[in-house]
């Protein structure tokens, strides 16, 4: 994933809320939303490296990773993919696995990944040094940077869902269209990630459209306080090409 919004703990109804889009190069391979065998998790599934960036479990569980932009950081370790991959169908809880993990974190990619169960919520990083932070109930945002870290779409997405939780709170169109911005930031309000005005301009914006790379999937995940739940998924080819929806129900009422 790019570009993540989230809510946890922040509605009287959702445990949690969270938008997402995940950019990347087109042709890199990948199968869709689906329910994978022998396990309880539905995902997305990268058919290069065998992880997933984003999934959820029956048993209300969610994952969602995302690199590092820092053109000067060698893409050295194991696929950030399987971070993911493996919370999902292991057996630690969100606590457990994060005090795993921060003793392994340095031995993967550079990446960013947030972890939910039913009690907990976690923000996992590698870059500069592995640490780990429990998420407070709130409305947050996750990019290529940081946790937290106010890149004008971030905080553009953390708005859209602030007011989607304060009017509606049932509909996944309005998260939908908020990830579906084309809108650019100005110049002064861009970061300086080390890749050259011309592409922060480009990548500045929520939905990001090209031939070669651009956002190749949204997702939107709904899991109420009874852990009951649905995960809808929107695909897209070059140049933003309509390329189908998946919408799954999970928890005890999927």
């Amino acid at each position: 994933m790019c570009l993540i919004g989230f809510a946890w703990n922040a509605h009287p109804r959702w445990r949690l809320v969270l938008a997402g889009n995940r950019d990347e190069f087109h042709p890199r391979p990948a199968a869709p939303l689906a329910r994978w065998p022998d396990t309880t998790m539905a995902a997305g599934r990268d058919l290069e490296a065998g992880g997933t960036w984003l999934g959820v479990t029956d048993d209300g569980r969610c994952a969602v990773v995302t690199n590092v932009r820092d053109p000067r950081d060698p893409q050295l370790g194991r696929s950030r993919g399987l971070l993911a991959l493996d919370y999902l169908t292991g057996g630690d809880d969100a606590v457990a696995h994060a005090a795993h993990l921060h003793a392994d974190a340095a031995h993967y990619r550079p990446f960013n990944l947030l972890t939910f169960d039913a009690q907990a919520g976690f923000y996992l990083g590698n870059r500069p040094e592995p640490r780990v932070q429990a998420v407070t109930p709130g409305v947050h945002g996750l990019s290529n940077a940081d946790f937290n870290t106010p890149w004008p779409k971030t905080r553009a997405l953390m708005a859209r869902i602030e007011a989607w939780l304060a009017h509606d709170a049932q509909e996944v169109e309005p998260l939908f269209a908020a990830l579906a911005d084309e809108h650019q930031a100005p110049d002064d309000l861009l970061p300086d990630t080390g890749i050259g005005l011309e592409r922060e301009r480009w990548l500045s914006s929520a939905f990001i459209r090209g031939e070669r790379y651009g956002t190749r999937a949204s997702t939107v995940v709904l899991i109420g306080h009874d852990g009951v739940g649905t995960i809808v998924e929107r695909r897209f080819g070059p140049y933003g090409r309509d390329d189908g929806q998946t919408t799954l129900p999970f928890g005890s009422g999927g």
